[in-house]
């Protein structure tokens, strides 16, 4: 109590000096987010163009806050699938198809290193088809070595990644419509993709085509159909 007026004097000094180091830290950590933020647009472009999207562009913007335990920067995507158009904010503009392919493509780029065990992509595929399907289905099992991965695809290049298959469909049961989830065997699966490639006919060219197609990769990701 007799020593108050000093003791608050020297609070005040050390906690300016934590506040001083706090804002140099942000401010070093601010300058390193700027320099790979270029980097990372960069790469995310890049893994775009393998996903039916050459021409977009994606960009990570930065706005200041105060510094606290997340640094001194507000960052925001910003981003454009058409030639010409402005970027603007993902949340504004993207489609559901697109927001899929571009978080696809980023974390093909930061493969390893989200703190995150399980990701999903509900129709990623949206649109696309035949060489860009086939690159989707390869990048979605890249990521399963390092991620669980969910997919709900309606391709059977994609289809045919996959560690376990699973075929979501309604039914009307006991006068009301359900959802069903089945788990498709080995040979259901081959029947599963060939209608996929054929249509509701399955021929023995479908047939021959889905193992051909089964044969291939890890096949580590979780599909629903």
């Amino acid at each position: 109590m007799e020593d108050s007026e000093a003791g608050q004097e020297a609070l005040t000094e050390e906690l300016e000096g934590l506040v001083a180091a706090r804002n140099e830290a942000a401010r070093a950590l601010s300058e390193l987010r700027r320099e790979f933020a270029t980097r990372f647009s960069a790469q995310v472009e890049e893994q775009l163009k393998d996903l039916a999207l050459e021409r977009a562009r994606f960009q990570v913007t930065f706005g200041r806050k105060e510094a606290d335990a997340t640094g001194c920067d507000d960052a925001e995507f910003f981003f454009t699938a058409n030639p010409g158009e402005p970027l603007r904010p993902l949340s504004k503009i993207a489609s559901g198809g697109e927001v899929s392919r571009l978080m696809l493509a980023i974390k093909s780029v930061l493969a390893g290193t989200a703190g995150v065990p399980t990701l999903v992509f509900d129709e990623v595929d949206s649109g696309l088809g035949g060489r860009v399907a086939a690159t989707l289905g390869e990048k979605l099992e890249s990521l399963a070595t390092g991620y669980q991965v969910l997919v709900i695809s309606h391709l059977p290049q994609v289809a045919a990644r996959a560690a376990s298959h699973f075929k979501i469909e309604k039914i009307e049961r006991d006068g009301r419509t359900v959802t069903e989830v089945r788990r498709l065997s080995a040979d259901q699966r081959v029947d599963e993709i060939a209608r996929m490639l054929g249509g509701q006919t399955v021929t023995e060219s479908a047939l021959s085509h889905a193992r051909e197609l089964l044969a291939k990769g890890d096949r580590r990701l979780e599909i629903g159909i």
